[in-house]
């Protein structure tokens, strides 16, 4: 095994379909998909030994694990942070969670130059988040802090020369303004590529992340939560 290309786990479960990869270095050399109805927990782990098995490597072969840390689905974050805290802790491998808002800015064209990401927060809300390529590397860097916002208020207030992409489209897309500037469908969604791009750029500079404190991106609590919530002050 070339001791220049490090072995790196991905674990992204922060939408409807989660997906698991392995890399060599720069380059994703498999890729599974887990059951769409969102039983993560389930697929995840069998889904992990087999591409391993797969490169004839072993847990302990792997120096780091990338996580997607949301905002997205409250399950599948859950489910995909927990695992990669555990695996972390077992093999004493790196942890990197990445935003997943920043993998999905990787996929925007070349000539957009700025950018909205959207989710769906639920009750007519989106989470939103400005990104900004920069000159120098050409790369993308948060112009705003992620906030959820009412999908009129955001749309009223976007500006024409910015980019729209993220799994918020799939939700509200017939309601943006038509010329918006769009991302085009297939790549409104994280992938396995761009979440090895921020983790591994990480990993290279030698940071690592805390596996005691590393939770999901959340802004507000789960429907669940806010029901139980509810319950209590009524």
């Amino acid at each position: 095994m070339n001791a220049e290309e490090p072995m790196l786990l991905i674990l992204e479960t922060s939408g409807r379909i989660g997906q698991v990869a392995l890399a060599r270095g720069s380059r994703v050399c498999g890729v599974r998909r887990l059951d769409e109805a969102r039983r993560h927990a389930r697929d995840l782990a069998p889904a992990v030994a087999s591409l391993l098995d797969e490169q004839g490597a072993s847990p302990r072969h792997v120096q780091a694990v990338i996580v997607s840390r949301g905002p997205g689905s409250y399950t599948g974050l859950r489910v995909g942070i927990m695992s990669a805290k555990t695996f972390a802790y077992a093999t004493g491998c790196a942890l990197l969670a990445v935003d997943t808002f920043a993998a999905i800015a990787l996929r925007a064209p070349p000539s957009a130059n700025r950018l909205d990401v959207i989710a769906d927060a639920q009750q007519d809300k989106v989470y939103v988040q400005r990104y900004v390529r920069t000159v120098t590397e050409g790369d993308w860097q948060p112009e705003s802090l992620l906030r959820i916002q009412n999908f009129a208020d955001w749309t009223a207030q976007r500006e024409e020369d910015v980019w729209v992409t993220g799994p918020g489209l799939a939700v509200y897309g017939s309601r943006v303004s038509a010329g918006a500037l769009l991302v085009s469908g297939d790549r409104w969604d994280p992938q396995p590529e761009s979440l090895l791009r921020i983790g591994l750029r990480r990993f290279q500079a030698g940071e690592r992340d805390d596996f005691w404190s590393v939770e999901p991106l959340y802004l507000r609590p789960s429907a669940a939560e806010e029901k139980w919530q509810t319950r209590q002050t009524s």
